[in-house]
């Protein structure tokens, strides 16, 4: 289906034609008509798929066409993390970029003139709001805000709040909020906890469910059976297998990051690090020290296992493995974004041999074992008459092969748009009468593309 079937608002369409904004993805074409039409919603589908579009778009252009009030705010979207806050912020900025709809981001690591920023905007009210828990839970207790006249409820991510224990805080919003309003519920499970918080909050939803806990398809999946000594030489090893541009490394705790990123700078490689000890003003640069090429590895814990938006990353590796299969999928889930191929490894030690089985009966499938190096020596090895699958590694060398074929260079939005479709609509867009023509060249969008 094509934007131009359901939206309204011209703006919001020459918006979508600058970004290269054509045929919808298909958790976009299932999720957005029952949006327009005003019902709840609740939707799970795996990372990369186009979900932060799927609401943003229908509830802009409901802003746009409908008679909402300007001194509140209407529009209520919830994040588990900052980073994830300041990313849907961002794309909601290039939708909106020509339509009268104002965003305002709420979160929290910031100095005291960014709160009282914050506080001054809740009290003049804004269109779109979005905040992690905690900070609006903190206005809230301060009075800055009047969530009464709220129209749209949304939570973006919403496994992860509850795995990061936001549920009575959500809880607690919802308290403030109209009963009138409406309400979406977007997640990449659906464990029995977001039933549950979807029964309490959702009223008569539609429910859309795609590819439920499965990472893409198009991402090579391999695991390695090694001891915590080979660890590191392996990783070393994987790093050079190609000339890789961007890759993740994700591993347990913040010590073992930092460990890591000086084991790894010693090979000349241009390493950053992302952990809770950093600040935000860090996190932020070294984000866009990774995005702009400037960090080729990024070695990081979980905090950047979700909501982050950078497509063309080519490989990750767990070097530790996740405690939950909902982690696993979540990490590997940023290679192979906007339908480019990507890899994944995972290196796994004695003691998490079982974890790893869980992982592979969650996914549905065996995981390919990759094959140590021989300057390592043997891996682990296991009986053949345990539960796992009881052999030392086979099959073939964990190689590269073409590593570029999904990584070509397209023109995109300076905004990112979350839409694994758009590569493929502008290299069709020229075979296609054009629906509506942009009022403005698309280059005027150049001055927030360093933003």
């Amino acid at each position: 289906m094509r934007f131009d079937e359901f939206f309204e608002s011209d703006d919001l369409l020459d918006a979508l034609w600058d970004m290269r904004f054509d045929e919808m993805t298909p958790i976009q074409e299932a999720a957005i008509p029952p949006v327009l039409e005003g019902y709840d919603l609740l939707a799970c589908a795996q990372t990369g798929t186009g979900k932060t579009a799927a609401y943003l778009l229908p509830v802009i252009d409901l802003l746009c066409t409908g008679n909402f009030p300007k001194d509140s705010v209407n529009c209520i979207i919830m994040a588990p993390t900052r980073e994830l806050a300041q990313q849907i912020d961002r794309q909601l900025q290039g939708f909106a970029y020509y339509v009268d709809v104002n965003s305002l981001p709420i979160y929290g690591g910031t100095d005291g003139y960014t709160y009282e920023q914050q506080r001054r905007g809740l009290k003049m009210g804004a269109d779109i709001v979005i905040a992690t828990p905690g900070r609006l839970i903190a206005h809230l207790q301060m009075g800055s805000v009047d969530l009464s006249r709220v129209s749209f409820f949304i939570l973006d991510e919403a496994d992860r709040m509850l795995d990061m224990g936001f549920y009575e805080d959500i809880m607690s919003i919802v308290k403030h909020l109209s009963d009138s309003r409406q309400t979406l519920l977007f997640s990449a499970t659906m464990p029995p906890k977001i039933q549950q918080l979807a029964k309490s909050i959702l009223h008569n939803p539609k429910e859309v469910k795609l590819a439920v806990s499965k990472p893409a398809d198009k991402i090579d999946q391999r695991a390695y059976y090694c001891y915590d000594n080979q660890k590191l030489p392996l990783l070393n090893h994987i790093l050079k297998e190609d000339d890789y541009k961007r890759v993740i490394v994700f591993s347990s705790s913040k010590q073992k990051v930092k460990e890591l990123a000086r084991a790894i700078k010693i090979k000349n490689l241009k390493v950053g690090e992302m952990h809770s000890d950093l600040d935000q003003n860090k996190r932020e640069d070294v984000m866009l020290d990774f995005k702009a090429g400037n960090i080729n590895v990024l070695i990081a814990t979980d905090i950047v296992a979700r909501g982050i938006d950078v497509d063309d990353i080519e490989l990750v590796v767990n070097y530790d493995v996740p405690a939950e299969g909902e982690d696993y999928i979540h990490r590997v889930g940023r290679t192979a974004r906007a339908d480019r191929d990507g890899k994944a490894a995972t290196l796994i030690n004695e003691k998490d041999r079982m974890r790893f089985k869980r992982i592979e009966k969650l996914l549905g499938k065996e995981v390919k074992k990759g094959v140590l190096p021989p300057e390592l020596g043997e891996g682990p090895k296991f009986s053949s008459n345990s539960k796992s699958s009881g052999r030392r590694p086979s099959g073939k060398k964990y190689s590269s092969g073409n590593s570029k074929s999904g990584n070509s260079k397209t023109s995109k939005s300076p905004r990112g748009g979350d839409n694994p479709a758009a590569d493929e609509s502008a290299k069709t867009q020229s075979g296609r009468r054009r629906y509506f023509k942009p009022r403005r060249k698309s280059s005027v969008k150049k001055d927030i593309a360093q933003s």
